[in-house]
Order: structure tokens, then sequence, then C-alpha cells
């Protein structure tokens, strides 16, 4: 057995009444909730992106789902330096850093939708999401951080209600901009004038041109009504107050912690795998029939019913065990997927679009328990756990090689493999234990 680092029941992180976290509460949680809106706004308008650049590279679902692939990889690839970033910068300075990052990577939608070039939207998308990426790590345990220990999961679950409403705006948002307009194939662009193809090219350019140059403009005024607000920096939580100087393998032999990193890369997956292919999936005739924009609404509420049941679901938590009741609803959405891979219409649409609902606690919930009573390896924990969103990246393209196989609506049974780990998480991986994880 190798030794970790064994939790200590008396963290930095329990709060005492009288101090500076307390005395900032509402103002900080405001401007995190302000910051949570926006990364799950930029997020849930990639399910926008894939079926437009779907049908404008005329791609497969396999290649479309590299923009799930690139977007949510970036989180695997840049979550230790943005760790190291944050603990250099602290979480304030840590979450004005990822808004300007985030900022530039929306800013290069300009040129990549000019060129018309797969790769450079893809590269656009990297930078993006490496500036939530930092925004992830710094701004979730900060949150979490925040106050009683105890409380922390039902405190977490109310901030991400705010990025809930962003992505239930968000296909509002680019359905209306985005798909509102038809991509034509490469058959009916050839029959086109010259002058014609020059003025459907910038008009197809346009419609995510706009959308992001706006949204970069956004991210930068964030980032500087972020650096003004005199925010507590909860340094007790960070490297500088490690003074055994533990490593991220500590973080990860500690057990509620590494099936924590697995809990969020299963839940990440599933989640964004369904959000992923619901416009394709609701587009087909023995389920919606819909048109994309149609779609696009319904995977509004798909994200809308996460928003709610993270209300909901903030009050619930302070009430009820949230390893009870995030097993509970990990069991809800196993049933959810069952129906609409064995139903057809409406029973199939209606199933689907539910699950959001039921989604809703599961992030802020795993990420809550998973740096729970970590004290200084606090930071650790929580890139490893943002590392894990890398489930975004693998568990959607997976599906989606599996879907170009055997149809949509079977492939679907990947979500639901998702939803049955959660249920061990809940029941039984999430628990403190004192004995840390075998050597692997």
């Amino acid at each position: 057995m190798a030794t970790g680092y064994t939790p200590s029941p008396t963290s930095p992180s329990a709060a005492t009444p009288g101090d500076s976290r307390y005395t900032y509460f509402p103002l900080a949680l405001g401007v995190m909730s302000t910051i949570f809106f926006m990364w799950g706004f930029l997020t849930c308008l990639n399910d926008i992106l894939i079926p437009h650049l779907k049908a404008v590279f005329e791609l497969n679902y396999a290649q479309a789902l590299l923009i799930q692939f690139t977007f949510f990889g970036a989180y695997f690839i840049m979550s230790l330096p943005a760790g190291r970033l944050v603990a250099r910068l602290g979480y304030k300075k840590g979450i004005v850093a990822g808004l300007i990052i985030a900022g530039i990577g929306a800013a290069l939608f300009w040129p990549a939708a000019g060129m018309r070039v797969y790769a450079f939207f893809l590269g656009a998308l990297f930078i993006l999401a490496t500036g939530i990426t930092v925004l992830q790590v710094a701004a979730n345990a900060y949150v979490a951080l925040l106050g009683p220990e105890k409380t922390s999961s039902s405190r977490l679950t109310l901030a991400q209600a705010l990025n809930s409403f962003g992505t239930f705006l968000a296909p509002f948002f680019g359905g209306f901009l985005i798909l509102s307009s038809e991509v034509k194939s490469s058959a009916d662009i050839a029959k086109m004038s010259a002058a014609e193809q020059i003025a459907y090219r910038a008009h197809e350019a346009g419609t995510v041109q706009g959308p992001y140059i706006g949204l970069a403009v956004v991210l930068v005024l964030l980032a500087v009504g972020v650096y003004l607000f005199n925010l507590p920096a909860l340094e007790e939580t960070t490297e500088k107050a490690d003074e055994d100087h533990h490593s991220l393998m500590d973080a990860l032999k500690t057990p509620h912690v590494f099936f924590g990193v697995l809990a969020i890369f299963f839940y990440v997956g599933g989640e964004v795998a369904i959000g992923s292919f619901m416009i394709n999936y609701l587009e087909l005739p023995e389920i919606g029939n819909m048109s994309g924009a149609v779609a696009a609404s319904h995977v509004a509420f798909y994200w809308g019913g996460a928003m709610v049941g993270r209300f909901i679901g903030s009050a619930l938590l302070a009430r009820f065990s949230p390893r009870l009741l995030l097993a509970v609803f990990a069991v809800i959405n196993g049933v959810l997927v069952v129906t609409t891979m064995s139903t057809t219409g409406t029973v199939a649409v209606y199933s689907i679009v539910a699950i959001g609902l039921f989604n809703s606690i599961m992030f802020p919930t795993i990420f809550s328990l998973g740096i729970e009573r970590m004290g200084p390896l606090t930071g650790k924990a929580s890139s490893l756990l943002i590392m894990a969103i890398v489930g975004g990246a693998l568990i959607p393209w997976i599906q989606g090689v599996i879907a170009d196989q055997i149809g949509l609506q079977h492939a679907f049974f990947i979500p639901l493999i998702c939803y049955a780990y959660i249920v061990f998480y809940g029941l039984s991986g999430s628990k403190v234990r004192n004995v840390p994880v075998a050597a692997r």
C-alpha cells in the first residue's frame, strides 16, 4: 500500500463564524455565479456548432464530434498547468486570467469562420476551453470553500444553477443566430455563380463570427469586473499552505478523490454526449422529425431542466445526504435513458429531455465530495477532478463512432454505463476513508 494524504477532520475548509468568507459570501457568490453563467453558455454553444459545422464541412458523426473532443480534451491537457497557474496567482487572479484566455479563443472564431477552415475552428475552441479550464479549477473550489464544509454541495449546486441558466439560453441564442439559415451542400454551392458563392460564404461565416466576437467582449469586461472586486483569498486551502509538499499522486491515492475523478469523467461524458447528439437525434423521423431550430429549443429545455433541478437540489442538499441524492438521481437517469432507447415519438423525445433535470446536482455534488476534507491538497484534488472533464471529449466521440455503426438511438447505451458508475460513487465510492488507495 502506498501512503497518500489522509484527510483531516479539522480541515481549514471548515470555516468558523466571523471569518472573512462569511463577510464576503453574498458578493463573492454573486460574482462567481456570473462566471458560472458564462462558461455554461459557451460550453453549450458547442451543441449548436456541431450540427452547423457538420453541415458546413459535410462531416460524419465521428468527425463532427471532434468539436467536443477538442474542447473537453483541453481540460485534460491544460488542467495541471491551470492548477499551477491558480496556485501561483491565487483564486481571484486565476479567474481573471481564465476569462482573458477564453476571450482570446472566442475572438479567434472571426478568422476561423472567414477562412472556413475546420482545423482553425478546433484551434480556437482549444484556446477557449483552456480559459474555461482555468475558471473551472479556480471557481469550483473557491465556491465550495466559501463557507461551511457540510453545505459545500448545496452552495456549489446553487452557483452551478447559474451555469445551467447559461446552458438554457445558449441553444435559443445559437439556434436563432447560427441555425436559423439552411446550410447548402457542396453540390448546391457549385451551381451558384461566383458572386453568389462569395455572398453565401460571407453570410455563412457571419452567423458564427458575430456571436463569438460579442462573447469575447463580454469575457474581457467580466475579467475587468472581477479584478476590481475585493474577494477573500482563502490561501489556507492553496499550495502555499502545504508545508509537507504533497504530490499530485498523494491526492489521487486518497480513495474518494480517485473515485471522484472517475465519477466526473463518466458524468461529464454522459451529459455532453446526450446534449451533443440531441439535435441530430430529435431530427430523426422516428423520434421527433424536427427541424434543427426546433430541436435546438428542446436542447435548451434539456439544459434548462438542469437549471431548475439545481435550484431545487440546492435546497434538498441542505437537508438530505448528498451521497444518497446523487445515487437516486443517477438511477432515475438510467431509467430515462433506457426509455428513450426503447421507444419512439413523443415518449422518446421527452424522456431524453427530462434527463437534464436529474443531471442537475451531479457535477457540483461529485466535485464537493471529491475535495471534501482535503485541506491544503484541495487545489491538487480540484485539478484532478477538472482534468477528468476529458470524459466530455472521449465519451461523445466513442458514442459517435458507435452511432455511425449501429445507429444513433442504440448508441445511447454509452451514457447508460456512465450513470451506472455514478450510482456506485454515490453509494460507496464517495465515502471518506482513512486508508489510501493502493498504488497502481
